[in-house]
């Protein structure tokens, strides 16, 4: 049965087969640029992650993809990448009406999906040890074996890229893999799916199961059959996978999600920065875990770079992802009522709201482009996320006024500087709390830079090639060569 939702059900693909949900149970997928039914996902239950699960320790104990030659794993791999792009037009139009984010950006998540498989691809035949010099009679080096069996929870903002961010490394090295989709947008996922099937990846080796509200994932992760867990998502859920993990000691990846700030000194290119403030407020409706959340703007040039972001985001074109617009809704009725919520509260508090503020009529959850000005950096709305188009923007009087105000929050994922000045570009991003710094282009790198936070935002990196190492471990080797008598 195709997992492509023309005939209104997409299942589940599990233990290498496509599956109905457990006791018949679906799961109902809404467009939410028109809040209309868009499809159905098979809903999958205990019984379906104790199949995957088996199924991902049978492929680990066969030695799958760890005994496959590297050179064999590497091509499947490019065959991945090649299914992918194969469907990335009709499965980026799915994905587009599930998820609400542009066309354009949905196909576009396709190709960075691929690309992902195509890079690691390129080095899944690299893994190299290292000899280790002990004196003469000893021969000593390292090995990197797979973990085994990777349990991985997918976030609803990026489904189908940030599958394969994590994804991809985790099949390169030689490992198993299952995969909680989320239940807001899970199609894409099973398309991602029919093109990893028609890869030939072994049976067993990947699972990609939708369930609903955290219970799915709880089972997941808690089970003494994970040897891995790689999380994407808020802090609290973040927080109650690793009680789990410390129960069954099970190494983890976290991404947990930012306050991100850009950090504009007076000699900013106010154009190049408003470029950036339309990608990193307004990109997915703002509903990015490395959106710039916050605009810390020298005072000489602070009104004017408000006058210059009002006129930005009331100019932006607002509408469906079919259209390719500026803003497109947020994923559902609960995120939008949750940002909105939390714009009022700041009002309320002091907070000037320049523009934006509210939700917009009409049909689909729509939030206006917000900038909230001389925003008080002890306010919640500087130090939470808030995962909607929502800008804050905070006055500084000196670049170690500024490396303050950037790194107060307790996230540290990335952060941004925009000056024309090469050594303050270089010595303030040595001062930033992040795990990644932009300079003079927010969103600046691509699949070959390593991305992960610090703090609040989580440990570990995924992307480039630092990730691979993220789903490997060392092995020593030392040997007591016979010298004879």
């Amino acid at each position: 049965m195709t997992t492509f939702p023309r005939a209104g059900l997409a299942q589940n693909f599990v233990a290498g087969h496509w599956a109905e949900g457990d006791e018949g149970g679906v799961v109902a997928i809404e467009d939410p640029g028109t809040q209309e039914h868009l499809a159905n996902c098979a809903c999958a239950g205990e019984a379906s992650v104790a199949r995957a699960l088996d199924a991902a320790r049978a492929g680990v104990e066969r030695g799958s993809l760890a005994d496959m030659p590297p050179a064999e794993r590497a091509a499947l791999m490019h065959r991945i990448a090649a299914e992918i792009r194969a469907i990335a037009g009709e499965a980026g139009e799915m994905l587009c009406r599930e998820s609400g984010k542009t066309l354009e950006a949905a196909q576009g998540e396709f190709e960075e999906a691929a690309q992902y498989f195509a890079y690691y691809g390129g080095v899944a035949d690299k893994i190299e040890g290292k000899s280790i010099p002990l004196g003469p009679g000893y021969l000593d080096y390292t090995l990197y074996e797979p973990y085994g069996v990777s349990a991985q929870v997918v976030p609803w903002n990026f489904p189908v890229a940030l599958a394969a961010r994590s994804l991809a490394p985790a099949l390169a090295a030689g490992n198993s893999v299952v995969v909680k989709s989320p239940e807001l947008d899970p199609i894409g996922l099973a398309m991602l799916g029919s093109a990893l099937e028609r890869a030939g990846v072994p049976e067993g080796c990947v699972s990609l199961l939708c369930g609903i509200g955290a219970e799915l994932g709880a089972r997941l992760v808690a089970s003494s059959e994970v040897d891995q867990i790689v999380f994407t998502g808020s802090v609290p859920t973040g927080q109650s996978i690793l009680h789990a993990a410390a129960e069954t000691v099970t190494p983890s990846v976290m991404e947990l999600g930012g306050k991100s700030a850009a950090v504009a000194f007076e000699d900013a290119d106010l154009d190049g920065l408003m470029a950036s403030v339309k990608n990193g407020v307004y990109f997915n409706a703002g509903q990015v875990c490395s959106a710039m959340s916050r605009l810390l703007v020298h005072r000489s040039i602070y009104a004017q770079a408000v006058e210059r972001a009002v006129a930005l985001s009331q100019g932006l074109s607002i509408g469906h992802g079919l259209d390719n617009p500026d803003l497109t809704p947020l994923i559902s009725a609960q995120q939008l009522t949750r940002v909105e919520e939390r714009v009022q509260a700041a009002a309320q508090e002091g907070v000037r709201v320049a523009c934006g503020g509210t939700r917009l009529p009409g049909p689909g959850y729509f939030m206006a482009p917000t900038v909230l000005a001389e925003v008080d950096p002890a306010s919640r709305i500087a130090q939470e996320e808030v995962f909607g188009p929502v800008l804050c923007m905070i006055p500084f009087d000196s670049e170690t006024e500024a490396i303050e105000l950037a790194n107060a929050p307790d996230f540290g994922l990335v952060a941004g500087v925009f000056t024309q000045d090469l050594s303050r570009a270089h010595r303030v991003a040595a001062k930033l709390r992040a795990g990644q710094v932009f300079v003079n282009e927010w969103f600046a790198g691509g699949v070959a830079t390593p991305f992960g936070g610090v703090g609040r935002s989580g440990f570990g990196r995924e992307k480039g090639l630092e990730a691979l190492y993220n789903y490997v471990r060392t092995k020593n080797v030392a040997v007591a060569l016979n010298r004879g008598s």
